[in-house]
């Protein structure tokens, strides 16, 4: 008797799409990926590449998801980063102060989008179960009948397409998305900030010192900020020695930028050691060439439907980029499901009467839905709120003294968590970690420590800014010492 294996369809050729594809096909299923675009390995598609950013920030988060799915690919992922360890804050004055992320030098990664999404689709079409299908573009889907109607835009007919579980991973305009809500009692929020974002280029310096190759202009190993409070410059770094950099300011600040006089004149102005190093001419192109795009937060729950569809990614949960954790949390949500699809013992080849649900797929789905909403609200709230810090806060006299405050007593009361000790649990468990001991800074346990799950971050540094609160009084009286010292004496109190 021959077994008949269940098809999953991925819509979205996105590095979610592509892992979540992997993670299907390794357990069994017969996976179709759809995207509308065309083949992003084609040159043709990579000639109009350069609207978007080229390089992405990977941190731990993103990395233990792929290496609990497939670790080969992540160990070749970060053969390709450049690890950026700490922030280099750019003063209106043109001094420099770097702001490491992690005491123990644990760093963020910059990796070429192209180079990360093309691998992750390479990875996925060298298994024997995985087809892709670019040019194809999804108009509708009925849940119920599992088929999906797909067009195809170079033969310019439509097809009907059967399948067994639909996943959405089509980014922040998801169609599956919007078909979901005519079947599903969605809660919905999209959120547009008075705020856009334009990519600009920093090219590559001249050879150093007894080299043929370029040179970076900047120190690579830094996240490099300009920040001016109402908005900010950054930078980036790319394996070919350029930089990538991205302007985000309110849209009232980029419609007073008419000229390209007007241009210079407020680069000059506000990022004066940063104008020689991108060029006048170029910052000018880029001004003319490239397009401002929208800042968007979207929130939906449930993220699922019966035992038929869900959706991953931006697609269920686009966040403002400021906490750099987009990607990392999409990829994120693929290790979660995968966990759960293997705890629930989902096999592809297990097929309910008809008319029937898979019981196993469908507890799976609802309980993502369930695990899964209040993390993705949680990074969502810190994303937005962790522009403000960004573009302001990091320069100003409270942050310097709260950070140094939040290090001092990491040192004091947290042992080093390594991720080489982390990763190999977050293969079987979503989320080890649900209650960490000890103080730990808030962009430590959303960056580096992925077995923490977002909402348990926000909840814990919630109540270590409480604590604080209710003994800054003590500091005011006794000075930064004695705070210390009756910190550290009731830390136990902030852990429960």
């Amino acid at each position: 008797m021959v077994e008949h294996v269940r098809k999953a369809v991925v819509v979205g050729a996105g590095p979610v799409g592509c892992l979540a594809a992997i993670s299907l096909a390794k357990m069994g299923w017969l996976v179709d990926i759809y995207d509308g675009r065309p083949d992003m390995r084609l040159p043709s598609s990579k000639a109009t590449a350069q609207q978007r950013s080229i390089n992405l920030a990977i941190s731990a988060r993103g990395i233990a998801a792929i290496q609990a799915i497939e670790p080969a690919m992540a160990d070749r992922f970060m053969e390709a980063v450049i690890p950026m360890r700490g922030r280099m804050i750019h003063l209106s004055d043109g001094r420099q102060e770097s702001q490491t992320y992690d005491r123990n030098g644990q760093c963020i990664n910059s990796i070429s989008r192209a180079y990360m999404n093309e691998n992750l689709l390479d990875e996925a079409l060298a298994i024997p179960n995985i087809r892709a299908f670019f040019l194809h573009k999804v108009t509708s889907v009925d849940f119920d009948k599992r088929v999906m109607v797909v067009q195809d835009l170079e033969a310019r007919r439509d097809a009907q397409i059967n399948f067994d579980l639909c996943v959405g991973a089509d980014g922040s305009y998801s169609v599956v998305r919007r078909q979901l809500m005519r079947v599903v009692r969605m809660d919905y929020q999209q959120e547009y900030i008075p705020h856009e974002y334009l990519e600009l280029k920093m090219p590559a310096g001249p050879p150093a010192a007894a080299s043929d190759e370029p040179s970076f202009l900047l120190d690579p190993n830094h996240l490099h900020i300009w920040p001016r409070h109402t908005f900010m410059l950054i930078a980036l770094p790319n394996k070919d020695k350029t930089f990538t950099c991205t302007l985000f300011a309110p849209t009232e600040q980029f419609d007073r930028l008419k000229t390209p006089q007007e241009i210079i004149a407020w680069f000059k102005a506000q990022f004066p050691d940063a104008l020689p190093l991108i060029g006048e001419q170029a910052l000018l192109e880029d001004f003319a060439q490239n397009p401002r795009s929208p800042l968007i937060s979207i929130k939906t729950n449930p993220y699922h439907y019966k035992d038929r569809a869900i959706i991953l990614g931006d697609a269920a949960h686009a966040m403002v980029p400021f906490f750099g954790q987009g990607l990392n949390c999409g990829l994120e949500d693929v290790r979660v499901l995968d966990v759960l699809l293997r705890a629930e013992g989902v096999n592809p080849t297990a097929h309910a009467k008809e008319g029937q649900e898979d019981q196993a797929l469908a507890r799976t789905l609802s309980r993502y839905s369930a695990t899964r909403h209040e993390d993705l609200v949680a990074i969502c709230d810190l994303a937005m709120e962790n522009y403000v810090e960004m573009r302001h806060d990091v320069v100003t006299p409270a942050y310097i003294l709260r950070k140094t405050l939040d290090n001092f007593l990491y040192a004091m009361s947290s042992q080093q968590v390594t991720a080489s000790a982390i990763i190999p649990r977050l293969a079987q468990v979503a989320f080890p970690t649900s209650s960490p001991s000890g103080w730990l800074p808030l962009y430590t346990m959303v960056t580096f420590r992925p077995d923490i799950s977002y909402s348990t971050a926000r909840r814990k540094v919630n109540r270590q800014n409480r604590f604080l609160q209710s003994a800054s009084w003590i500091g005011a009286v006794s000075g930064f010492g004695l705070l210390a010292v009756t910190c550290v004496a009731i830390l136990r109190r902030v852990d429960h």
